[in-house]
Order: structure tokens, then C-alpha cells, then sequence
């Protein structure tokens, strides 16, 4: 058969492919006349190019830098799968690392020496250009891994449909967050985004391109939600809509008594069931330190008026403990929101005189992040290291955490100059036979430090998250890291406690030479 190229696209391919094969110490010849057809057509789909392989080495954490060797920019799921092929097909194969939108903290979506997939490079080569369809009469939408959420609510709000299962941070690749669990408000309620997936294309570390649901290579399904990266690449992902609402009923409670603030927050979340009426659809906790505006980049919501008040309390009390709250509404229920909410507030033991609320869209509640970015972005802060912490922090340890670490640690250092978050999520809305951790307790908290710094001072926090991490071994509390980050495998043995002989055996099973997420350095943390 004769294979016909443009001369210098040819050439080019054959170049690049030539110098990824030489720099990776891979020595098989290349045969251009037969299989190895597929290797130049995928090279022309590599760079090497000096801008994207700095893009590729830095994330949005922006402690971690790791060169890969080339970066991929796939048109279609086919091309994923070849490189992995060409790379599990050799004798010293490489790393191969997806890339969605870099939100990563620690490295773990790079691969040093390795390939970098670009995921977000199929987001406009689709078939019809979005890479979400949405089935109407079925409710659930087909997104691809590389889909932005934000374009997931903007394509099926079209339809009046939503998810129910978000992240506070709407510019995250579909594929990252269930690779982690994908956490918000909504998780007490609704579980994690993992644990609202009805099925998902994934291509193995072994190149095989597979579709798996809770019925079909159910073991691959439940490996990938909150694997990490570890098993496979996602490439589609079936997500169950329903109705959306309107707008939302939006409530923040000041708390000076860290006991009520927690005890409230559990009575809170005890409505859960998803078609429980009196159930709230969100709930965060926070905490608001001495440290300026009681705003911050998540979200402006404190009257100016009342900022004066706010401030006076967290200079007497060093801390201030906010709730915040939310309940739906639709032309149907719009007339009895309030009177609703007004049932949800009584009994509550927050500060009297410090309960805020308004109403707003929908999709703007959802996308609140976003006004804070955008002015970060324009004031140069955004784009600064962020030595971020999550925690995972079981019901019975809550407090002795608030007085050591919130009380102690972080006031005693007094640089936390981020959002802290704080709020509980029920057990039984997740799923153990996935592949995320969290403890073993029915209720249990999250706690989020997440910092900003400059360049030259990332460090302080960093020794802070440290210090943190040790007051926890000390005392024996048994927390579980999210997003985690370790540097020795038997951390992550310990992390991963009961599940690693599991989690292992899906690595041999998936993976078993070891290419895919190397950032995450589970398996090659020598």
C-alpha cells in the first residue's frame, strides 16, 4: 500500500518522533512503510516546541516543575490511545501524564521525561464541536473528559436540565475531577461527582479502549472514580441530569462558638435524601480570620455596611466560624422559599443579628468563583503559588482540631491569608468500593486551606501544612489528605490504608507497566 504525505509535514513527523524516540532512550527502528504509520501520524500531533513544554511543566499549585519531553495534542480519544500503545509496546516505555486545566497543586498531572496529554486540545475537535450531548428524554449527558463543568452547566441549562454534584470552581476538566471525587457543598446531599457518573469510556495503561459502567468492566469503573489517573484515561463520562432550578435562597450565619457551628452544621446535613423537600441543596462552612475584607476571592457577599461589625467581632474573637447555606427555587416554589428557609433557620445557634441573605440565578451561584478570579487575574494574583492543604477529618476529631490547628497552629503563625473551609459530608453518599479515601466515620469534615502566596514565600505556608499534618499523627487523628500529595510509598500505604492491596492489584491489572499519572508518584516514588 502506498501512503502519501505532504513533504514537509512527513519530514516533520519523522523528525519529531526520531528525537522524542532518541531523548527517551527508546531504540526500535521505525518502519514507515508498515504498522509504524500510525507512530508519524501520531507525531504529528507531538510538540516539543519550548512554549508547551513550559505550559506542561507548571501547574496551578505552582511549587512543582517537571519537564516532560514532548506534549501531545490529541484531535480525538484514538490519538490517546496510540501514544499509550507506542509507549506500553517498548522496551523502556515512558510516562504519560492527561493535562485538563492545570488546576493540579503538587505536580500530579506532570510526567518529567515523559508525554504530557493535552486534553483540552479535543475539546473543539469533536464531532459537534462540544464534546456534550445531552439526551433529553433520558436525562444524562455524554460530556468528554477534556469538557470544562462550566460548559457542562452552560449546555444543559439549554435544555433546563443541570448535574446535581459540583465542585465550588467550575473551570475544571470533567476527566480531573472525577479522577479525585469532586467535592461542594451539594456532596452531603448529592455524594460526590464520582458518585454521579452512570458510565465512562476509558483507554487502560495498556491501550485498551473500553466503556464501563457498574455493569460492564465494573471493576475498571469503580479503579478510575478517584483513581487518581492511575488506571486509565477518561475520555467520556455519563453524567445523570435532572430539572434545574431557577434561582437560590442564599444564607450565611456567623458563629463565634465552634461546638454550635458544627452541631448546627450536623443537624443540617441529617436531611439529606434526595427527594426530601426540607433538605437544604448546599451547605460550606468557613472561617473568617484577621486578615482585611471579611470577603474573599470565592464569592463577595457581605453588605459594605456591615463590614465594620464583622471585623470588630473577628478582632475580639480571633476567629469567627461562617455557615452558609443555600436552598433552590423554581417558578413553582419561589412564593415559599422564604417561609421554607425561615423553617430551616429556626433552632440554629448563630450570632444573633448576624444571619445575611439574598437570592440569585442559579448558574451565577454556581459560578461564583469566577467575578473573584477574574480581578485576581487582573490585579497579577492569580496566577502565584498556591500551597494548598485538604483534609479529611473525622466527626469525633473536629474539635480537637479546631483548638490545635485552627486555634493554635493558624493563629499562632498568623499568615493564612486564603479561604479556610470547614463542613461535614455524610458516609453513605459515597461509594467504597471506588477508589477514593476518606474516613471510616459516618459524618466526617473537610477542611480546606487554601492559600495564596508569592513567589518567595510559599515556603512559610508550606511549613505550616506541615506542622499541621504533624500535630495530626501526634494526636492521633485520623486524617485522610485530599488531592493527596506524599513522597514515599509507604505513605501512601497508609494513606490508602485497607484499599491499597486493592488499589494495587488494579494497578498490575489497568497499568501494569507503570505509565500513566507519574506525577502522582505512587508508583515510582523512588
Amino acid at each position: 500500500m502506498v501512503m502519501s504525505f505532504q513533504f514537509p509535514a512527513y519530514f516533520t513527523a519523522i523528525f519529531i518522533i526520531t528525537r522524542v524516540m532518541s531523548i527517551m532512550k527508546i531504540s526500535k527502528p521505525l518502519d514507515v512503510h508498515h504498522k509504524d504509520i500510525r507512530a508519524v501520524d501520531l507525531a504529528t500531533k507531538l510538540s516539543v516546541d519550548p512554549s508547551a513544554i513550559e505550559s506542561a511543566s507548571r501547574d496551578f499549585g505552582g511549587i512543582v516543575k517537571a519537564e516532560p519531553e514532548a506534549v501531545l495534542h490529541p484531535s480525538a480519544p484514538q490519538d490517546i490511545a496510540a501514544l499509550i500503545k507506542f509507549s506500553y509496546s517498548n522496551s523502556v516505555p515512558f510516562g504519560i501524564a492527561a493535562k485538563g486545566h492545570g488546576h493540579s497543586v503538587r505536580g500530579q498531572a506532570m510526567a518529567e521525561n515523559g508525554v504530557v496529554v493535552d486534553m483540552r486540545s479535543m475539546a473543539n475537535n469533536r464531532r459537534n464541536g462540544t464534546g456534550i450531548r445531552i439526551s433529553i428524554d433520558r436525562l444524562y449527558a455524554d460530556v468528554g473528559g477534556e469538557q470544562l463543568w462550566i460548559d457542562v452547566l452552560n449546555a444543559t441549562l439549554e435544555y433546563g436540565l443541570a448535574p446535581v454534584s459540583w465542585t465550588d470552581y467550575l473551570y475544571l476538566t470533567v476527566g480531573g475531577t472525577l479522577s479525585n471525587a469532586g467535592i461542594s457543598g451539594q456532596t452531603f446531599r448529592y455524594g460526590p461527582q464520582i458518585s454521579n457518573v452512570l458510565e465512562m469510556d476509558v483507554i487502560t495503561g495498556k491501550a485498551d479502549f473500553l466503556t464501563c459502567s457498574p455493569r460492564m468492566n465494573s471493576e475498571l469503573f469503580y479503579a478510575v472514580l478517584g483513581g487518581l489517573g492511575q488506571f486509565g484515561i477518561i475520555t467520556r463520562a455519563r453524567i445523570p441530569l435532572q430539572p434545574a432550578p431557577k434561582g437560590v435562597k442564599w444564607v450565611r450565619l456567623l458563629y463565634d462558638d465552634f461546638s454550635s457551628f458544627t452541631k448546627d452544621q450536623e443537624l443540617l446535613i441529617s436531611k439529606n435524601g434526595r427527594k426530601d423537600k426540607s433538605a437544604l441543596d448546599y451547605l460550606e462552612g468557613s472561617l473568617l480570620m484577621d486578615q482585611g475584607s471579611p470577603d474573599n476571592w470565592r464569592s463577595s457577599f457581605f453588605p459594605h455596611k456591615d463590614h465594620p461589625r464583622i471585623i470588630s467581632l473577628i478582632t475580639k474573637h480571633g476567629i469567627i466560624y461562617c455557615l452558609e447555606i443555600v436552598k433552590h427555587y423554581d417558578d413553582r416554589t419561589k412564593h415559599t422559599v422564604d417561609k421554607e428557609m425561615k423553617q430551616v433557620l429556626q433552632g440554629l445557634n448563630y450570632m444573633p443579628g448576624f444571619m445575611f441573605g439574598k437570592d440569585v440565578g442559579y448558574e451565577e451561584f454556581l459560578n461564583r468563583v469566577r467575578s473573584g478570579e477574574l480581578k485576581l487575574k487582573s490585579q497579577g494574583l492569580w496566577d502565584v503559588p498556591h500551597p494548598w492543604l485538604n483534609l479529611f477529618i473525622p466527626k469525633s476529631q473536629i474539635s480537637d482540631f479546631n483548638n490545635g490547628v485552627f486555634r493554635g497552629i493558624v493563629l499562632e503563625r498568623n499568615i493564612t491569608t486564603g479561604p479556610v473551609l470547614v463542613y461535614p459530608m455524610n458516609r453513605q453518599k459515597w461509594d467504597d468500593r471506588m477508589s477514593a479515601v476518606i474516613p471510616d466515620e459516618e459524618i466526617f469534615y473537610t477542611v480546606g486551606f487554601l492559600h495564596s502566596s508569592g513567589f518567595d514565600t510559599w515556603e512559610a505556608f508550606e511549613d505550616q501544612n506541615k506542622d499541621i499534618m504533624r500535630f495530626c499523627n501526634k494526636t492521633g487523628i485520623l486524617v485522610k489528605q485530599y488531592l493527596p500529595h506524599y513522597s514515599t510509598k509507604e505513605e501512601w500505604v497508609h494513606h490508602f490504608g485497607s484499599k491499597w492491596k486493592v488499589f494495587q492489584h488494579r494497578k498490575y491489572q489497568f497499568d501494569p507497566r507503570m505509565l500513566l499519572s507519574p506525577g502522582q508518584r505512587i508508583f515510582n516514588n523512588n
